[in-house]
């Protein structure tokens, strides 16, 4: 690990201000960034803990769960307001990694991260989540730009994430054995309006909608609905845990589960 300077502001305003400087990274968890500097893979030359800024907790109200950028996943998968109003939230966060990633990382940080094979930023495509920074609210359709890649700006900071409450959800994960990661991940939430399906895990570019599967769902919400739409494999991830062909099929298998589950 190369040598950093370490900042713990006390507000969101001072967060700002020393993200924006030359090289500085933010750490929520720390799940992603630290790994990294361990092997060398990064040198920030300043880290700014978001830890003390109190931008944690769960609020539903008016239809919506408001969960702020720090809280962890395991706050998430115990929630017993988010179990009631979002189940399908609650039952993804209780499935990312083990119990210390899950006491550790928070939400905002994966969000922020938008690693490829992430559990939340489906959720977040899936239900049509907004997320506030500190200087402006991004619609999760704008959000996610590609791999590791978001529409956050240098030195702009998660504050919160605001989910509309779906009529019914659910999220099937393929997981890696060893990591947990999702080798294929869907997510499916069906509103008055219409039927939502985001894929992850499978995507050369990230997460993305399936919207062939949204649109035969929204006209008859059945697993029997999309068993017969095949997945392109076309600009699907190809490594050694499953080629393009197997997440093709994998997508069309956890997105029948997940409509089969949905609550």
């Amino acid at each position: 690990m190369y040598p950093f300077n370490y900042h713990r502001p006390g507000s969101l305003a001072d967060a700002v201000k020393l993200a924006g400087a030359d090289e500085a990274k933010i750490m929520a968890g720390g799940m992603t960034l630290l790994p990294t500097m361990k092997q060398r893979l990064a040198a920030p030359s300043d880290i700014v803990d978001l830890n003390a800024l109190g931008l944690s907790g769960i609020k539903v109200e008016g239809g919506k769960v408001t969960i702020g950028a720090m809280t962890r996943h395991a706050d998430v998968a115990g929630s017993a307001e988010l179990k009631k109003a979002i189940p399908a939230l609650a039952e993804l966060a209780g499935m990312i990694g083990d119990p210390m990633v899950r006491h550790r990382g928070t939400i905002g940080g994966s969000v922020a991260n938008d690693d490829p094979a992430a559990d939340y930023p489906s959720a977040c495509l899936a239900l049509g989540a907004t997320i506030v920074t500190n200087t402006r609210e991004i619609a999760a359709d704008d959000f996610f730009v590609g791999l590791f890649e978001t529409a956050l700006q240098p030195g702009e900071i998660i504050t919160k994430i605001i989910f509309p409450v779906p009529e019914k959800a659910n999220y099937q994960k393929f997981r890696n054995p060893a990591s947990r990661y999702a080798i294929v991940g869907v997510f499916v939430a069906k509103f008055a309006a219409g039927v939502r399906v985001a894929v992850t895990g499978a995507g050369s570019g990230g997460v993305f909608r399936q919207t062939d599967f949204e649109a035969a769902l929204s006209k008859d919400f059945s697993a029997k609905a999309i068993e017969g739409i095949q997945q392109s494999p076309d600009s699907l991830n190809s490594d050694i845990h499953a080629d393009a062909a197997y997440r093709a099929h994998l997508i069309g298998v956890m997105a029948r589960r997940a409509v089969e589950a949905a609550k």
